[in-house]
């Protein structure tokens, strides 16, 4: 059995990134344009919950008439680039720690933002290598099974063997089940009331990651 686990919203939560560089773009908005940075950063969360990511720094800076390109991209920049301050829970960590399988960590997004939350969260030593789809290119992210075949290829086993731990619906799963790969869908994070289109869905779904061990222990063969 192989274990491959997708990153945001299944081994921490994302809200933490997102949070976090909503504070590194409200402090420099705090030291370039003079606007309060508690206020910036509790507005861009209002704007998050409300409206989602889309255009939130357009929304945000267009009242003060500073929402233009050049100050759209900075803002970009510097979320993306910045050092988020990242915590897995404690009881996620053990289990990694204690997983005796092959264990590889398969995620989408922006290649430097990916790897800033892998070095915040101190992931690498966990994982025997992990993939950061976009790498690869942007057609190789998921629903892709590319990166998952590089895996495959690399521990020289079927596909009944791979167990792949995700949360999003829309494009963890759907071909993995195809190939026979065993799914598993941790309900946490924006995506946990998604409603699955047929076959999209992974074969199991757990409430929390910690359901996970014994899952694995009652079953070893079949997630």
């Amino acid at each position: 059995m192989i274990l491959i686990f997708d990153l945001d919203d299944t081994l921490y939560d994302e809200r933490q990134f997102v949070e976090s560089g909503f504070r590194t773009v409200a402090a420099m908005a705090q030291q370039r344009w003079q606007l309060d940075a508690e206020s910036s950063f509790q507005r861009l969360c209002q704007l998050l919950d409300s409206h989602g990511r889309g255009r939130i720094f357009d929304e945000w800076l267009a009242p003060y008439n500073l929402a233009t390109k050049t100050n759209i991209r900075n803002c970009v920049s510097r979320y993306r680039l910045h050092k988020p301050a990242l915590t897995m829970p404690q009881a996620h960590r053990h289990m990694l720690q204690s997983l005796q399988a092959p264990l590889y960590l398969v995620t989408d997004g922006h290649k430097i933002v990916q790897q800033n939350k892998v070095e915040a969260l101190g992931l690498a030593p966990y994982f025997k290598r992990i993939f950061i789809t976009h790498r690869f290119g942007i057609k190789h992210a998921k629903p892709s099974t590319y990166c998952f075949e590089l895996i495959q290829k690399a521990e020289q086993c079927r596909w009944q063997d791979l167990v792949y731990i995700g949360d999003n619906p829309a494009k963890d799963f759907v071909n993995l089940n195809k190939k026979g790969a065993q799914t598993v869908r941790i309900l946490t994070g924006c995506h946990k009331d998604v409603q699955a289109k047929p076959g999209y869905d992974a074969k199991t779904r757990l409430h929390t990651l910690t359901e996970l061990m014994p899952l694995l222990k009652g079953n070893r063969n079949n997630v």
